[in-house]
């Protein structure tokens, strides 16, 4: 335990005094943190729910572990929710409830070496500000299950082979310029909500475009559309789209050529791609021949 380990303190002792339930909220929760926290939860609390959120970046930096479901897996007590925009931290024990910076990770809690500087404050848990933000998290939340978790990690994998591995326990992943693999789009949500069986090479595709997108786990499909619509947007070659004008396949496979350096064969799949994601997840149509994205419905 370092000089900074108050914090673990704070949390083991308000854990430790539990009696019916226990509710931990972080964005950030690693599994041997996790596991001690369990350990300290007396044996007759019989319920124990826990609400995170996996991103593939997240992951992939080390700050968070899907494989905290494991140990729900095998304690009937744990429930594992995920909230994809939490950032909120809030520990709760029956009726009392600490409200602060504290991720459940080493660094957090103070649990390893170069901790951080954290913050946990008790307050009332019918004060109107928690009560507003359990509400939101609540209404946000859908169950984990081990296929998401499994899903995560394979995408974290993947980008560490693509960017490295992380140099130290950090929250962000730089991450190359994305551009569309999936040449159907279509299939993209049935592969990321678990519906879908597809070819390993098709499989591979995916994997790697939610990988890139950094797509958090458990959103619907109408958060889902609008997460890759914003990865879209931020293709650097398609700011003419943004703003309001119109773009020629010509222009934009010339465009990726020479920003990327590829050949004249990539440039122009990888342009077919962006048309068709274009097509499915946003409102633009593409023009046959030599043609041109623009906003709105191609009429029949």
């Amino acid at each position: 335990m370092t000089e900074h380990g108050y914090v673990w303190r704070q949390i083991e002792g308000l854990l430790q005094n539990a009696s019916q339930s226990v509710t931990l909220i972080a964005p950030f929760i690693k599994k041997p943190i996790f596991a001690a926290v369990i350990a300290a939860v007396p044996t007759s609390v019989e319920h124990i729910r826990c609400v995170t959120r996996w991103t593939p970046a997240e992951v992939a930096a080390g700050v968070s572990d899907p494989e905290v479901i494991e140990l729900a897996e095998s304690d009937e007590r744990i429930h594992i929710d995920l909230c994809p925009a939490l950032h909120a931290k809030i520990y709760l024990a029956d009726h009392r409830c600490m409200v602060g910076s504290a991720n459940l990770t080493g660094k957090a809690t103070g649990r390893v070496p170069g901790s951080n500087f954290e913050l946990l404050v008790e307050i009332a848990t019918e004060h109107p500000e928690v009560q507003r933000v359990l509400e939101q998290v609540d209404a946000a939340s859908s169950e984990a299950t081990p296929q998401q978790a499994a899903l995560v990690r394979r995408q974290a994998e993947l980008l560490k082979v693509e960017t490295g591995p992380p140099q130290a326990e950090c929250a962000e992943v730089a991450t190359p310029t994305w551009y569309p693999a999936t040449r159907r789009p279509e299939n993209l949500y049935s592969f990321y909500s678990g519906r879908g069986t597809f070819a390993s090479a098709v499989e591979a595709g995916i994997m790697r475009d939610l990988a890139l997108l950094n797509i958090p786990v458990g959103l619907g499909e109408d958060e889902f559309n609008a997460a890759v619509r914003t990865g879209l947007h931020a293709i650097p070659e398609l700011r003419k789209l943004q703003d309001g004008e119109s773009l020629s396949n010509v222009e934009l496979e010339s465009a990726i050529a020479l920003h990327s350096g590829v050949n004249d064969a990539l440039a122009r799949r990888r342009t077919e791609n962006i048309a068709a994601w274009l097509r499915h997840f946003d409102s633009y149509y593409t023009e046959v021949g030599t043609w041109e994205i623009r906003r709105g419905r191609e009429l029949n």
